[in-house]
């Protein structure tokens, strides 16, 4: 997979960066899955935020799942370089779909309004390494979770996030999920879930094989700013809830509002 440098907007582009050592770079081969779905206006900050990983050979692979953008978004995926495919829409569809198409050993599920921190890829690789050498048991990972705007309500909901990964062990999908590819498919990978397809996958693995990586995966705030901080949240956790009592999943559907994700 090679990146397109010169075809990403201006604003978004960065540095390689420092390279990683080759022994990191040997072991961790890394196809990056991310679902769309009219996402033009964030999906090229997403990308270039890989660059470094592609640069230093950790990325291998960049699958962008569409699932019927009527935007740019398949322009600006075409133009990074990453391979295209086309799914129903709904992330869990998308993101099983991105799967199937991996060429590399190693799966990072990322949301297309999410940008990686600067240093992502030398935190991942040593992960990576430490699993693929046996040093500890096979487990995913996934990123601290944060939010790309200003104020005291954003660092409520940042420490929220935090509490709930200390404590439950259970990131969503907004903070990505890295794992290897023999333990996605032993846990049968992301089912076609319409809703909770991120808290599902990680129930399925349990407590003991999640960690919580120190890199900050910044995701985008509109929702939140769109439909208020409190009321947002507040539906997040309804929905969990009742996804958790095992509610029917058009109730939980209808309460979220999945058209709105």
């Amino acid at each position: 997979m090679t990146f397109n440098f010169a075809r990403l907007p201006p604003e978004t582009r960065v540095g390689a960066g420092v390279r990683l050592p080759p022994e990191l770079i040997h072991s961790a081969m890394i196809t990056v899955v991310i679902p769309t779905l009219n996402a033009e206006t964030s999906l090229a900050a997403t990308l270039t935020s890989l660059v470094p990983g592609a640069v230093d050979g950790v990325v291998r692979q960049v699958v962008v799942v569409d699932g019927g953008s009527a935007d740019r978004t398949l322009r600006i995926a075409e133009d990074s370089g990453a391979d295209i495919v086309h799914a129903e829409r709904g992330r869990g569809q998308q993101m099983r779909a991105g799967a199937n198409a991996a060429k590399f050993s190693w799966l990072l599920f990322l949301h297309a309004d999410t940008v990686l921190d600067a240093g992502w890829e030398r935190e991942t690789a040593a992960f990576v390494e430490r699993v693929d050498m046996g040093h500890r048991p096979a487990a995913a990972a996934a990123f601290r979770f944060a939010l790309d705007d200003m104020g005291i309500l954003p660092r409520v909901i940042e420490t929220g996030v935090a509490l709930r990964c200390a404590l439950l062990r259970l990131p969503y999908g907004d903070q990505g999920l890295l794992i290897p590819r023999a333990l996605y498919e032993e846990i049968g990978g992301f089912k076609p879930l319409a809703l909770m397809e991120d808290v599902d996958i990680v129930r399925r693995l349990g407590r003991k094989r999640i960690l919580i990586l120190r890199t900050q995966a910044l995701t985008s705030a509109v929702r939140y700013k769109r439909d208020g901080y409190l009321r947002r949240s507040t539906r997040n956790i309804v929905c969990l809830g009742l996804y958790m009592l095992r509610a029917p999943m058009p109730l939980i559907q209808r309460l979220y509002g999945a058209g709105s994700r």
